[in-house]
């Protein structure tokens, strides 16, 4: 079964258009309600068996700390990172990791990717 994925707002339309394109059943946050609490967004990904795309590290406190439900979470940290920069890592960590993300927690940072 193809992943399918849950755009947080932060991580921007152009990273929304490439998993569009490259076949990908995505949800986006902004099409929803831009200012969805966290909470909501990991019950709608849930429902739907989605993988959330978030800049926002309160996702694993949520997760680690509250042991919220979900079926997977990919953290980017690329605080300033142009949308091209999200674009290229999303699909190298999806053309690459793709098997091991759903129900993991996944965190890139500084060019490696951790999945827990």
């Amino acid at each position: 079964m193809a992943l399918k994925f849950l755009v947080d707002v932060g991580i921007g339309k152009k990273v929304e258009t490439w998993l569009i394109d490259n076949g990908y059943d995505v949800l986006s946050v902004r099409d929803i309600d831009p200012r969805l609490l966290d909470q909501a967004i990991l019950q709608i990904a849930v429902s739907e068996n989605r993988i959330v795309v978030t800049m926002d590290k309160d996702f694993g406190e949520m997760i680690y700390r509250a042991k919220q439900p979900h079926t997977g979470v990919l953290l980017l940290r690329l605080d300033d990172a142009p949308s091209d920069e999200k674009v290229r890592v999303v699909a190298h960590i999806i053309n690459n990791h793709a098997d091991k993300m759903e129900g993991r927690y996944s965190v890139y940072k500084s060019g490696k990717i951790r999945i827990r």
